[in-house]
């Protein structure tokens, strides 16, 4: 399918989806029966990625602080995170179809892909965050990210970044840094970043820029090597001895983030119930542990701290992705 009959179909999704969203009654649970029922947690990606694993994390964790009932998780992938949010978007408001968002929510608006934005959404807590990381083949010549742009400033033809789809977290994290290194670039879109990461593993293209957790595995097996993180400061673990791109003298740090929301107009008190639930989940040890094995980033934000770091980046990608000709046209 391409793009513009994609983001055509998206868009009128998300349309239907907000008009249906406002259809339904304000206040529609009452807050002292919550939940008498299933909760049903949507994540808008495949089973088996990063924020699959989050979201699975947090249905599991959440067990413990609403024991009277389960939270089942459902995936719905699709456009860069559009299929399911748009769903969540059109949910009724009552705190039974809640779901994991991710930061492409600030992206996909400004590429024409959907009409809902962030702001048809409510946050209840951040829950994950990592940054984006260069990472090469262990064969390959360049043992530092200085080694690398030099090579890329060389060659007669750019060099090949691969990421996770066009509009995708990662395709920005490589588009901003190709272009703050102005370097040439030639960006390489595959469907979601575990294609991505075997992509790089054949050596059909030069390097990628997927999260720390997604080559972790392969990291330590000795066959690719991270030779930066786009980071404020370094990642911990078997990733500490990675620089920084800003003290390699670049100054850029993006990454993903992936939270909790219900739909705008949920009840206060659904939302401050669902909250509470979050920030104990989130600190619980079998979130945390569950995170720590797959090398993601644990960062819980209460609801206005979320609020915050949705609206920067807002910010920011609107900026951005026309400054890469990458909006709708």
């Amino acid at each position: 399918m391409t793009m513009t009959r994609r983001a055509a179909l998206v868009s009128a999704s998300a349309s239907a989806c907000v008009l249906a969203a406002t259809g339904w009654p304000r206040g529609a649970q009452a807050a002292g029966d919550y939940p008498s029922k299933a909760i049903e947690l949507i994540v808008p990606v495949a089973a088996g990625g990063g924020t699959d694993l989050v979201g699975r994390a947090f249905a599991e964790a959440a067990k413990k602080y609403l024991p009277q009932q389960p939270m089942l998780v459902i995936n719905r992938p699709g456009a860069s995170g559009a299929i399911g949010m748009s769903e969540l978007i059109q949910a009724r408001p009552d705190g039974y179809k809640i779901g994991i968002i991710i930061c492409e929510i600030t992206i996909i608006p400004h590429l024409g892909i959907t009409r809902y934005t962030a702001a048809d959404l409510r946050p209840v807590a951040g829950l994950n965050a990592d940054p984006s990381a260069v990472t090469v083949r262990a064969d390959a010549p360049w043992q530092s990210i200085h080694e690398f742009l030099a090579h890329a400033r060389q060659q007669s033809h750019p060099v090949t970044i691969g990421n996770a789809g066009m509009g995708s977290i990662w395709h920005m994290a490589a588009a901003a840094f190709a272009e703050k290194a102005d370097v040439p670039v030639n960006h390489v879109p595959f469907l979601g970043a575990a294609p991505a990461v075997v992509a790089l593993l054949g050596g059909h293209v030069d390097a990628i820029a997927v999260s720390p957790g997604e080559v972790a595995q392969h990291v330590a097996a000795g066959k690719l090597r991270t030779l930066a993180v786009m980071a404020d400061q370094r990642v911990g673990g078997m990733f500490g001895k990675v620089p920084t791109l800003r003290e390699s003298g670049i100054d850029l740090s993006i990454g993903v983030w992936r939270g909790l929301a219900v739909p705008r107009s949920t009840p206060a008190e659904v939302v401050a119930r669902l909250g509470e639930v979050a920030r104990k989940a989130a600190d619980d040890a079998v979130f945390r542990d569950a995170l720590g094995k797959a090398h993601l980033g644990w960062a819980y934000m209460d609801a206005a701290a979320f609020q915050a770091v949705i609206d920067r980046d807002a910010a920011f990608y609107a900026a951005l992705v026309p400054r890469l000709g990458l909006g709708p046209r």
